[in-house]
């Protein structure tokens, strides 16, 4: 039943899935019969560091504003960095990332000044780089893990993991994961309910709150997260991806900020096929 609810909800993608059908097909013939090379092992690889030189130092009006952003096979940095640092993404308190490799993930935290974790989840057929998600944050980062997700992706075969991290905020805990669900050309409804399903199985064990961002290639799968009692800030921010509401914060044991927002950020440089979706959160203990 549940992922027939799922289904029955994500309308958005059923009215495009013809042309979701037709890109599927190009993606196929493009990358021909190309294979992932898939990162299974849960503890690597593994990318971490921090700031350098430069240290943005937190923001402290009691706000936590957290940033998700698909760089689209990391390849526009310096247009991602720029657009991090515009209003109203500046001075993020979490910032996940997603299609990113190492190198570009290490540029935009020394860009930007904060401390980052990355895992890579496959080394990409399309590119021959790796490919997964990051946390960055002014915060400390610590106890980082990778979470693999069930299912491959047709033709590609290619897997998927999401990133978890406890980001310390002012003292308090916070764990925070990094997801970029498999998409609709290479999987159906029903395994990017499964890949959620094991973030929800994961994030339960937490003590802390929690925030659960990314590109969920899925404008409906925020009911199974409403199921298991997130928020979601970013229900009704609208088109992140083309016409496709793809990108989400989801939070529990957190609320929104009073008066504050979430939205999508398209007035900075383009860096990507997605815009950057942000929302902003009263600090726990504020």
């Amino acid at each position: 039943m549940a992922g027939h609810h799922f289904r029955a909800r994500d309308s958005t993608l059923r009215r495009h899935r013809p042309a979701a059908a037709l890109l599927g097909l190009a993606v196929s013939l493009a990358w021909g019969c190309a294979s992932a090379h898939n990162y299974l092992d849960p503890d690597s690889p593994r990318y971490a560091g921090g700031p350098g030189d430069v240290r943005r130092e937190p923001s402290t009006d009691g706000n936590l504003r957290v940033v998700t952003f698909n760089v689209a096979y990391a390849r526009k940095i310096t247009e991602a960095v720029a657009a991090l640092r515009a209003e109203p993404l500046g001075g993020a308190d979490v910032i996940v990332l997603q299609e990113m490799d190492a190198p570009g993930t290490a540029s935009i935290a020394q860009a930007l000044g904060l401390n980052y974790v990355y895992y890579p989840a496959s080394r990409h057929p399309k590119t021959g780089r790796d490919f997964g998600n990051a946390i960055l944050s002014p915060w400390p980062i610590e106890a980082s893990r990778k979470v693999l997700l069930p299912g491959r992706a047709r033709v590609s075969h290619q897997a998927r993991a999401a990133v978890a991290a406890v980001v310390r905020v002012g003292g308090r805990p916070i764990t925070v994961y990094s997801v970029h669900l498999t998409s609709p050309w290479g999987m159906g409804g029903g395994g990017r309910g499964r890949q959620a399903d094991a973030v929800l199985a994961d994030a339960e064990k937490s003590p802390h709150p929690v925030i659960v961002a990314g590109d969920f290639n899925s404008s409906g799968i925020g009911a199974r997260f409403r199921a298991k009692g997130f928020e979601w800030p970013t229900h009704k921010v609208g088109h992140s991806a083309g016409p496709f509401s793809f990108d989400h914060v989801f939070v529990r044991g957190l609320s929104p900020s009073p008066g504050k927002s979430a939205g999508v950020a398209k007035a900075g440089p383009r860096a990507s096929d997605h815009w950057p979706v942000f929302v902003v959160l009263a600090r726990p203990g504020s």
